[in-house]
């Protein structure tokens, strides 16, 4: 049996550890555009902030293609997927069979859309190269510009913060993280960046960048002018999908895939951040990008693959980070849509920095939000995980105190 993986992220990893415990006589290969070894993408803004050294971002050792018997081919992209012929073709012209076959490409990060995006020092934050591509560039720099509000900003902004240089966010909504919190949350979490010394701009975007050569000052939509030598683009990221024959394998915003994460098309899956599979919460697919899940699903994408029947029960969306000096927990869906009958409890505490959120549907836990006070969050989870339903007095959340683990018969 000949199985090939797309993709050397924690999915693909997963997957191929999975599949070799399963299957020691197979044929595993795995391809990958990045040479570095497999590492924890989530920990390259540590990286940034000089907190971690490149060396400690790998999560498994240097012989794991050796030990596992695994064909590396790695700083290859492949192009195209001939499903019919079950053949692979790299950008350089190379070709690769397969039986059966695991697309787990993750994610790119999303372009901004301006005028001069070609100067020098405007970089993405997505990958060990990226990160290592920044670097290079502090010495010269001291005023950076971070596009974006979400995760990926927070983490940009946060780094060049810390490595001393003055950093503007340049946000699009009207509050920071707004793919992750609420509102209320979303302003507190604001006051807390503004009082740390960095200057956020809501409601504004980037037209176009100027300069010689390298990137001088930036425009915005507002016909005003920021001075930066230094850009990070944190607008989000899109599934890795140009190669994939949509006409083949169904596509919506990622990869269709079934409880099995098998695709459209026999003996082909998808995991990670490329797959579209079911979201607990929301009960229909959904792309929860996150790092836990794309493990998981690698996991069970491979064990699938090798021949076993492993049923995958659904993603749900969560997010810890930490903002200055809030802590600040996101499970499921934090914010509903307003016309399905969801019923949301919520109480801030704004002087001791505090804020708790649930939302329920037909008394079931489908989503919660925590600032400060995040350490029953895992109770939380697992009552969302679970479904299970649920009578809470409004005066739970004003109690601190309360034991949510108490509500688990």
């Amino acid at each position: 049996m000949k199985y090939s993986i797309i993709g050397n992220g924690i999915a693909g990893v997963c997957a191929a550890e999975t599949i070799r415990q399963l299957d020691r006589a197979a044929e595993i290969t795995l391809i990958g555009d990045e040479t570095f070894p497999p590492y924890s993408r989530p920990m390259i803004s540590h990286v940034l902030d000089g907190s971690l050294s490149s060396e400690k971002l790998p999560i498994r050792s240097s012989r794991f293609y050796d030990d596992l018997k695994i064909i590396p081919v790695l700083g290859s992209r492949v192009s195209a997927i001939d499903v019919d012929r079950r053949v692979l073709t790299t950008t350089d012209r190379k070709e690769t069979t397969y039986d059966k076959l695991l697309i787990a490409t993750g994610a790119d990060a999303r372009p901004v859309v301006a005028k001069g995006v070609d100067l020098k020092n405007i970089f993405y934050m997505r990958t060990e190269a990226h990160i290592r591509s920044i670097i290079e560039c502090l010495p010269t720099a001291e005023t950076a510009l971070v596009l974006g509000g979400g995760l990926v900003g927070f983490k940009a902004a946060h780094g060049l913060l810390k490595r001393g240089l003055k950093v503007t966010m340049l946000i699009t909504s009207g509050y920071p993280l707004s793919m992750q919190v609420d509102e209320t949350a979303g302003q507190m979490i604001l006051a807390e960046l503004l009082k740390s010394g960095l200057t956020v701009r809501v409601g504004t975007s980037v037209m176009a960048f100027e300069g010689k050569g390298k990137v001088k000052r930036a425009r915005l939509s507002d016909d005003s002018t920021l001075s930066c030598d230094m850009v990070i683009v944190g607008k989000g990221v899109s599934p890795s999908l140009a190669f994939v024959p949509k006409e083949k394998i169904k596509i919506d915003h990622g990869i269709l895939v079934d409880h099995h994460l098998q695709t459209t098309i026999p003996d082909v899956f998808a995991a990670g951040d490329v797959a579209e599979a079911v979201d607990i919460t929301r009960k229909r697919r959904w792309i929860n990008a996150i790092w836990p899940e794309a493990a998981a699903q690698g996991c069970v994408a491979g064990a699938n693959m090798a021949g076993r029947h492993v049923v995958y029960p659904g993603s749900v969306s969560r997010n810890v980070m930490r903002v200055m000096a809030l802590d600040v927990m996101t499970l499921g869906l934090v914010n509903p849509p307003d016309d399905f009958g969801y019923k949301v409890m919520a109480h801030a505490d704004r002087r001791r920095g505090r804020y708790r959120k649930l939302v329920f549907r037909d008394n079931v836990l489908v989503g919660a939000m925590l600032i400060n006070d995040i350490d029953q969050g895992g109770i939380l989870l697992s009552l969302i995980q679970n479904e299970i339903p649920l009578k809470i007095p409004d005066r739970v959340l004003m109690d601190p105190s309360f034991n949510f683990g108490k509500l688990i018969a």
